[in-house]
């Protein structure tokens, strides 16, 4: 999906994402294109197989110039978390040892508060292939581990850092179940307008022969009365309905064929 809006404030904060030995940058890249999405900006990586910068990066980063721009690149994975006060890890494998385990939606609430507190936090992700080693994870304080098919429990690297940060968002929503749009606060319409649309609807029916058998006609008429009323129209939706029913005195109308009893007969019956 095409959003981008230059605009609009851009949200740049939260916890730095960690990407312990990186090898594409294209992953680099979609990493930082994952967290501009969801308003984190500070990308750390730890020795990158390929270097930095990358322009393979940049061009997957489909825009996140401001992610790209600003990661810094460390050594070992000391350095890069030499400065923070708290460390998730994430993996997908069990491990045993004495380290809590969180869900993603508790591990962003614990991450949000700390923010707030004014503390500096981090999430690590592993390598492309195996993930992160039991002496990297031994460095975080917490681990987070994704609720994923046990049979197929394998996330690439945008996946994992898009989970995390969509759930890093939703915790600075006063309303989780709030959407970024708001739909156009629109007039209800009166009973008076709601009116207007059955007459017209019903003239444009009548002219093109729609209610046939003429008998049926009220039954007809209190059928298409109820589907319509049955939900609250605003005013702008009258207008769209009573504009298509005006579009449709632009084509010729059709009228309804007399019965044979009422259709003229010629006056020789020979002919």
């Amino acid at each position: 999906m095409s959003g981008t809006n230059s605009e609009r404030q851009l949200i740049a904060e939260g916890p730095a994402i960690i990407l312990v030995e990186p090898q594409l940058g294209e992953n680099i890249g979609m990493v930082a294109r994952a967290m501009a999405n969801f308003g984190l900006a500070e990308l750390r990586l730890v020795n990158p197989r390929d270097g930095w910068p990358s322009e393979k990066a940049r061009a997957a980063a489909s825009k996140a110039d401001h992610v790209i721009d600003q990661t810094t690149v460390y050594e070992t994975l000391d350095d890069a978390i030499r400065d923070l006060n708290f460390v998730y890890a994430t993996t997908a494998r069990e491990r045993y040892g004495f380290k809590p385990v969180r869900a993603p939606v508790i591990a962003a609430s614990t991450l949000r508060e700390k923010f707030r507190a004014g503390e500096k936090t981090g999430i690590l992700f592993g390598r492309e292939r195996w993930g992160l080693t039991n002496e990297e994870v031994a460095l975080a304080d917490e681990i987070v581990t994704f609720p994923v098919n046990p049979a197929f429990a394998s996330l690439n690297i945008a996946q994992a850092v898009l989970l995390m940060s969509y759930e890093w968002m939703k915790t600075g929503l006063e309303d989780v179940s709030a959407t970024p749009f708001q739909p156009v606060e629109q007039r209800p319409s009166t009973k008076e307008q709601v009116f207007g649309l059955f007459e017209h609807l019903e003239e444009a029916l009548d002219a093109r022969g729609y209610f046939h058998p003429p008998a049926k006609k009220p039954k007809m008429i209190d059928n298409l009365r109820a589907v319509i009323s049955r939900r609250g129209f605003s005013e702008q939706e009258i207008s769209v309905l009573r504009g298509v029913i005006s579009s449709l005195d632009r084509f010729p109308r059709r009228w309804p064929k007399k019965p044979e009893s009422e259709r003229e007969k010629p006056e020789n019956d020979d002919v």
